[in-house]
């Protein structure tokens, strides 16, 4: 397991994507870097806009899992709001994010761990 707290700033996904892919360098499963990177990206800048709004700018957490058939990418973050999916207007610059996760991940959702504790994750398999 690996795990990496960030603040809530423009530069949270940046090297949250850099994490993931050294980590999964190592771990021997460079074949999943990309798809994680795109997942970590897309994930964290949610987390860190949920955040950034809130007092005292909550810190966020990317853990990374692994086992013999797959990774879980889990990002943590201290907002009370429920995630939800936009959608995006053919010349939208966002709103697309999650899609993008549902499209590289075999699965993945959100869970609530108390008010102020959320976690959405995704699955990618070997």
């Amino acid at each position: 397991m690996s795990s990496l707290e960030l603040a809530p700033l423009p530069t949270a996904a940046s090297c949250a994507r850099l994490h993931a892919v050294h980590v999964l360098q190592e771990w021997d499963l460079r074949e999943l870097a990309g798809d994680a990177e795109l997942i970590v990206s897309e994930l964290v800048t949610n987390a860190a806009d949920a955040s950034a709004v809130l007092p005292e700018w909550p810190p966020i957490t990317l853990r990374l899992l692994a086992n013999e058939g797959a990774v879980l990418i889990e990002v943590w973050d201290q907002s009370p709001l429920n995630l939800e999916a936009r959608s995006a207007g053919l010349d939208a610059e966002c709103g697309r994010g999650l899609t993008v996760v549902a499209a590289l991940s075999h699965r993945w959702g959100c869970e609530r761990a108390g008010y102020h504790r959320k976690v959405v994750w995704a699955e990618l398999t070997l």
